[in-house]
């Protein structure tokens, strides 16, 4: 049984990844990041439109039997507080006008569990008249990942569902998505980190001990430093993480490749969602669909 969905604020396509993984389509998906949008066609295919989604047309969209809303969450983060922008953001409007209008028969909303902080963003999400709904909070990456990284979940469906938590009974081990000889560059600022010249210092894990890597970060071109692997052939014992290797702390296959420079492909993989995720509620959906069949 086919079965479709379209998908919005998109990104590179990791959480699209997982839903393809799962057996569930893709008919539609829009991004308004440029190489966002080259990442995900050349992984993914030409069905990803580069647009504004606040200036869509709903009724312009192909016709799909679930929506998968995965918008920006800078704005809900709790580390939002520091910088004082922790002010939400109205795009779960143009969530629930989609919504609204097309009417679905199911939908996925992805977010941080700051979301939660923000009563009229979770009415808007959770109260849509005629479905059920199934929340998850926190879902852990590291069920099935080395990566510390929890996410909100919600589920909508117009019959009643129960929906499985996810659950794995293995996890990917840090030792396991290291590169033999990682390709990664040495700024300053890693010594001068570890040499206590910053307010803080670096988080280090280490694979021997089986530790987990912190969340992966859009930001993280830019601040090397503050992440890093025990590493014994380089300075200091310690080194950033290489672009494949945060592609793996998110769950992506090396056959997902990033035909961008290394500072958008970061930024991609830490604003985008656990592959794992993606297929976890892909699988649900698909079950949820097979018991109307």
């Amino acid at each position: 049984m086919k079965i479709a969905v379209n998908s919005y604020f998109c990104g590179a396509g990791l959480f699209d990844t997982g839903l393809l993984d799962a057996g569930i389509e893709i008919n539609q998906a829009f991004e308004l990041d440029v190489d966002a949008c080259k990442t995900y066609r050349h992984n993914l295919g030409n069905h990803i439109k580069q647009c504004d989604l606040t200036q869509e047309l709903v009724m312009e969209q192909d016709s799909c039997d679930g929506m998968v809303f995965t918008y920006p969450c800078t704005k809900y983060s709790a580390i939002a507080d520091i910088h004082q922008t922790r002010t939400g953001d109205e795009l779960f409007l143009h969530a629930l006008r989609h919504l609204a209008i097309a009417r679905p028969e199911f939908y996925i909303v992805e977010n941080v569990p700051g979301m939660k902080a923000f009563p009229v963003v979770m009415e808007a999400m959770t109260k849509m008249p005629d479905y059920y709904l199934n929340v998850f909070c926190p879902v852990k990456a590291e069920l099935w990942l080395p990566q510390r990284r929890n996410r909100l979940i919600i589920i909508g469906t117009k019959r009643p569902f129960k929906v499985r938590a996810p659950e794995n009974n293995y996890r990917v081990k840090l030792a396991d998505i290291l590169e033999a000889e990682p390709r990664v560059s040495l700024p300053k600022a890693i010594r001068a980190r570890m040499q206590g010249e910053y307010r803080d210092l670096p988080i280090i894990s280490d694979p021997e001990r089986n530790d987990l890597a912190p969340t992966c970060v859009a930001h993280y071109a830019k601040d090397k430093s503050t992440r890093l692997v025990k590493d014994s052939r380089f300075p200091m014992g310690v080194r950033p993480y290489s672009v494949r290797e945060f592609a793996r702390l998110q769950g992506l296959p090396d056959s997902f490749e990033f035909p961008v420079s290394d500072t958008a492909a970061y930024r991609q993989i830490g604003n985008g969602v656990p592959r794992h995720f993606g297929i976890w509620a892909g699988k649900e959906m698909v079950r949820y669909m097979g018991a109307a069949a």
